[in-house]
């Protein structure tokens, strides 16, 4: 937890880590809080507004029976499991579950599609998936290439057995001892570089992630009384940025992930539940602006955070008029999060740049060799190792681990510049990554997905600006012989993407050109093409 001070550079000189040798998730977000102490921990929102609420010693009671579930069926501690499932009370059990026995949980966005999921359970070598009816629909049909998946548990549906399974387990304590440095979670990338790579992490992530939060959100868990979000719990803002940080403090969370965001529904979420503490992605609140009011809302949010693109200052400044607060922006990758911030409560917001080096982080701009770069020089945004938040390795793939670092730093990906008070500005990022709707996106996977329709001969996937999505997917098609470019087909393109990937990867422009420039050894050359389509 980030030390009491009124200023930045207060804090950041009596930060020290204290990282135990032996540390449990589940133990540090659920356990500690149970005991009898009937502490609210979850309120879980259904689309008619219903509500069901849970303790601490209800997910105590609830994550050791699942716990005992999969170990009756022979999961063993290092195994992994796939949590499949949007926000609800299920997701949260089995997280806990696993951590407790010393599994690996693997969470999944509950929106991908088949050749997405089938590519991380077959990778990740899930023994078991927590999911619901259509989820379940979805694995039943690649069963056959997942030979290491042993147990499916739907939790709805006619063939429902997560809560049958769970309700027929004994309650008896799960919890094994665990070092901080032991896998607990494999978080996917979105492929950007070639295929999705499995980020590991020790169950020191949830410490490593602390002071970014508390910093993004104001000094959390300062005034907090109820915490939400709209980001999945799949994915590591929504998880490691909102949930177990909550719960880590006490902080009770609320689950309630719109079919699609809406920004008057998250208006009215956020006034019925009195949420003081948010993470809102960046276009999540483009739509809330654009979202007319009737009336002023009544919030009262204590801290607004962003992360995943710069915001600019109009929607700086309309949050401020609106939403009472002052939007503090973050940075960070699956790989190693939140590191730097903006805390308006210790100096305010400047225009393009991204904030400073979260306490206990060191965050520097080295050169493609590693070294680092003279102040107000363009480099690579870096991370020193070690870090308490930095991954384990990838899944899998030791060279791509290497690949990731250079000396002592780990790579982000992205350029930028720090200046003399050790604010970063952001610059730009390889060419090849395409950021929509707060979503890092790799043409990869879309390029290969689009090449199986069999009206395509070559693909290739670039992003261009959009005003509320700051970029869109767009896949620029060379086509077979015997078929003709078209809205029909445009619309099966998109719709061969949203079923196999996921809905947001699928173009939403699709162009159509007779060859695509590429370099002498077959390469696409991207850049030319942007130049062709965003110009």
């Amino acid at each position: 937890m980030l030390p009491s001070g009124d200023t930045y550079e207060a804090v950041d000189a009596a930060f020290t880590w204290r990282i135990p040798a032996r540390y449990n998730i589940a133990q540090d977000v659920c356990d500690k809080w149970a005991g009898g102490s009937n502490r609210l921990a979850l309120i879980v929102e259904s689309n008619d507004l219903s509500q069901q609420r849970y303790t601490f010693d209800d997910l105590q009671r609830l994550s050791n029976r699942f716990a005992n579930a999969l170990a009756e069926r022979g999961v063993q501690r290092g195994e992994r499991v796939a949590i499949f499932v949007r926000q609800s009370v299920e997701a949260a059990i089995a997280h806990l579950a696993a951590y407790r026995m010393g599994c690996i949980a693997v969470p999944l966005f509950a929106l991908f599609g088949i050749d997405a999921i089938e590519f991380r359970l077959a990778h990740s070598g899930a023994a078991a998936v927590v999911t619901d009816a259509e989820g379940a629909a979805k694995i039943a049909s690649i069963r056959a290439s997942l030979p290491e998946l042993r147990h499916i548990f739907a939790t709805d549906g006619s063939d429902a057995t997560f809560w049958p399974a769970l309700e027929a387990a004994s309650e008896e304590d799960t919890l094994v001892d665990t070092s901080a440095d032991d896998p607990a979670v494999i978080i996917y990338t979105s492929g950007t570089t070639g295929k999705p790579k499995g980020a590991l992490h020790g169950h020191r992530v949830l410490l490593g992630h602390l002071p970014g939060v508390e910093m993004s959100q104001q000094c959390f868990p300062l005034d907090a009384t109820l915490m939400w979000t709209p980001a999945d719990w799949a994915w590591i803002g929504g998880l490691f940025d909102v949930l177990l940080p909550s719960w880590h403090h006490g902080v009770p969370v609320l689950a309630r992930r719109f079919d699609k965001f809406d920004g008057h529904a998250a208006f009215d979420l956020l006034e019925r539940h009195g949420v003081s503490h948010t993470f809102l992605p960046p276009t999540a609140l483009k739509m809330m602006r654009a979202t007319p009011q009737a009336k002023a809302p009544a919030l009262a949010l204590r801290s607004v955070a962003s992360g995943g693109e710069s915001l600019g200052e109009e929607l700086l400044s309309w949050g401020r008029a609106t939403l009472g607060v002052t939007i503090n922006e973050f940075y960070g990758q699956t790989e190693c999060n939140v590191v730097l911030s903006s805390c308006a409560r210790w100096f305010e917001p400047r225009n393009g740049v991204i904030g400073r080096a979260v306490p206990g982080h060191r965050v520097a701009v080295v050169d493609d060799s590693g070294m680092p770069q003279p102040l107000g020089t363009p480099g690579n945004i870096a991370i020193a190792a070690p870090d308490p938040v930095m991954f384990l390795g990838y899944w899998r793939d030791e060279a791509a681990t290497a690949q990731k670092f250079r000396g002592d730093y780990l790579l982000t990906g992205d350029l930028g510049m720090l200046d003399a008070e050790g604010f970063f500005r952001f610059i730009g990022r390889d060419d090849d990554v395409i950021t929509s709707a707060g979503y890092r996106i790799g043409p990869g996977p879309i390029e290969d997905c689009l090449l199986r329709h069999p009206a395509v001969r070559f693909a290739a996937v670039i992003g261009v600006a959009d005003e509320r999505r700051t970029e869109i997917v767009c896949a620029v098609v060379v086509l077979n012989d015997g078929f003709e470019p078209g809205d029909a087909l445009v619309l099966e393109l998109q719709q061969h993407v949203r079923t196999r990937l996921a809905a947001h990867e699928y173009p939403r422009e699709v162009r159509f050109v007779s060859e695509l420039p590429m370099t002498a050894t077959g390469k696409i050359i991207r850049k030319s093409l942007r130049s062709q389509f965003t110009s």
